[in-house]
C-alpha cells in the first residue's frame, strides 16, 4: 500500500472509529459499569471481531479482483454510493442515548471479551460496510496479504484507542453526546458522504 493511500486510510479509520456504533456504545456502557481496565477485555474482543470481518471482506474482494480487475472498479462505485447513503442516514439520525444501569454484578472478563467479539463479528452492517469501504484502498498490483496486515492493524489500533478513550471518559462523555450529538452526527455523516463521493474517483 502506497504511503499516501495509507495516510488516507488512517484518516478514514479515525473518522469511522469516532462514529457512534454498537462497539463504541458497548465500550462506553461497560466503561461506566465496570471501569476502563475491565473494559479492555470488551475492547479486545471487538477489535478481534473487526479484524476477522476485515479479513473475510479482503479475501472475498481479492477473489473477485483475481477473476477480473473490472470488478474492483464496480465495487468502488457501488461502495462509494453505499458510503454516501450511510452518511446521509447518519446525518439525519438523532443523538446517541446510552442508559446506564447501576448496582449490578460485575461481569467476568471472558464474558466482557465475548460480548465485544460478538458485537463486532455478528454485525451484518459491519460486513456490508467493510465490503464497501475496503475496495477504495486495495491495489490489485500489490500483495493482498500484506495489504490485509496493514489495513487490519491500522484499523485495529485506531478502534482500540477510540474505544478505550470512550470507556475511560464514560461518565463525562454521555452528557456531551446528549448536548452536541446531533451536530456530531452531521459532521461524521458529512465525512462519509465526502469519502463515498471522492474515493471512487481515485486512480
Amino acid at each position: 500500500m502506497a504511503l499516501d493511500t495509507w495516510l488516507l486510510f488512517l484518516a478514514a479509520s479515525i473518522g469511522i472509529s469516532l462514529t457512534p456504533g454498537p462497539n463504541g456504545l458497548l465500550a462506553l456502557t461497560h466503561g461506566a459499569l465496570h471501569g476502563s481496565r475491565r473494559t479492555l477485555f470488551t475492547i479486545a474482543g471487538g477489535v478481534l471481531g473487526f479484524v476477522a470481518v476485515i479479513a473475510l471482506c479482503m479475501f472475498g474482494i481479492g477473489a473477485l479482483v483475481k477473476s477480473s480487475v473490472v470488478w474492483l472498479t464496480v465495487l468502488k462505485w457501488v461502495g462509494g454510493a453505499y458510503l454516501a447513503w450511510l452518511g446521509i442516514k447518519l446525518w439525519r439520525s438523532p443523538p446517541v442515548a446510552v442508559e446506564m444501569a447501576s448496582g449490578g454484578p460485575q461481569a467476568s472478563k471472558p464474558s466482557l471479551f465475548r460480548q465485544g467479539l460478538l458485537a463486532a463479528a455478528t454485525n451484518p452492517k459491519a460486513l456490508l460496510f467493510f465490503s464497501a469501504f475496503l475496495p477504495q484502498f486495495i491495489d490489485p498490483q500489490r500483495s493482498l496479504q500484506l495489504q490485509l496486515v496493514v489495513v487490519a492493524s491500522t484499523f485495529a489500533v485506531t478502534e482500540f484507542l477510540t474505544e478505550y478513550a470512550l470507556a475511560s471518559t464514560a461518565h463525562r462523555i454521555r452528557p456531551w453526546l446528549a448536548r452536541v450529538g446531533r451536530r456530531f452526527n452531521k459532521v461524521c455523516g458529512g465525512l462519509f458522504v465526502a469519502i463515498g463521493a471522492a474515493l471512487p474517483l481515485r486512480t
